[in-house]
């Protein structure tokens, strides 16, 4: 960026950065409630663009160093959530061993104060599942492996296939014939109450338990159908499946997914496996 048509980088020209820092479906904290990060190419750009945004950015800003640093911080945001997940998604897993309830476990931890209120799941999305291997790249290439930030990727990258691995077990145990069977997936977006399926993990349920042989039907209220299909080759429906299944698998917490009657999509012997921990315990034969 040292020159541009004949101008020069910081004495023509001069670059402003702000990263991107919104929670998708979330309507109580739109963009102009989010403290906005920042960033100039000079400390006078900085000014000028931190001016600009607390023009309109009502919680206020925080104007970085420099653009790097606030590109940084940006991507430790995500990568810290990412590993605080994948430390209770082993903790499930553990848990799940030792046949203790990894949410009551998480709701007795949470009673002290400084105990952080994360839950297992699946982790997908545009960000949080990407920016760690930004960061991990980058400190690769100054020569520096990274272990934890990978460690806590590959863990999370590793849940669709052990969600689909506990549902089998749990069909087995309940002598369902696995290959051939009707497995219906509530919910193929990558949060709750959201259309966004960029990176979605739900996916990869979806794979691992063809892998197995089940049929897969796929129930979203909010995925875009064609964009399903486009981006994955699936087929997704907004309308509830009028069949009863022989597992179903609740990926996403859709608010719409509470009121569901599962008399009407279950079969009599049927698996619920619930990813969420949504549904009442006295339905779901196991939750992640």
């Amino acid at each position: 960026m040292e020159q541009v048509s004949g101008l020069k980088f910081n004495t023509d020209f001069y670059a402003g950065y702000s990263p991107e820092r919104i929670n998708p479906g979330d309507k109580e904290h739109t963009v102009e409630k989010i403290l906005k990060v920042t960033s100039g190419s000079t400390p006078e750009a900085g000014e000028k663009v931190n001016e600009l945004y607390k023009s309109v950015i009502t919680a206020g800003t925080h104007l970085a160093s420099t653009i790097k640093v606030a590109e940084a911080s940006k991507v430790i945001e995500n990568s810290q959530r990412d590993i605080n997940i994948a430390f209770v998604n082993e903790l499930a897993k553990i848990f799940n061993l030792m046949d203790i309830n990894t949410h009551d476990v998480l709701e007795a931890a949470g009673t002290k104060w400084n105990f952080l209120p994360f839950k297992p799941g699946l982790v997908g999305g545009h960000c949080i599942g990407v920016d760690p291997y930004y960061l991990a790249q980058k400190a690769q290439e100054h020569g520096y492996h990274p272990e934890i930030i990978l460690a806590g990727r590959r863990l999370n990258d590793g849940m669709g296939d052990y969600v689909a691995s506990e549902v089998v077990k749990c069909m087995i145990k309940k002598d369902i014939n696995i290959n051939g069977s009707n497995t219906l997936i509530l919910g193929i977006t990558f949060k709750e109450n959201c259309p966004d399926v960029r990176n979605t993990k739900a996916v990869d349920v979806v794979n691992a338990l063809k892998s197995y042989g089940t049929n897969i039907t796929i129930y979203d209220p909010w995925a875009n159908e064609k964009e399903v299909l486009h981006e994955y080759g699936m087929m997704s429906s907004k309308k509830i499946p009028n069949t009863k299944f022989d597992a179903v698998v609740l990926t996403v917490s859709h608010n719409k997914f509470m009121n569901l009657d599962f008399s009407l999509l279950m079969k009599d012997n049927a698996v619920i496996y619930d990813v969420k921990n949504i549904l009442p315990k006295n339905l779901a034969d196991r939750t992640l």
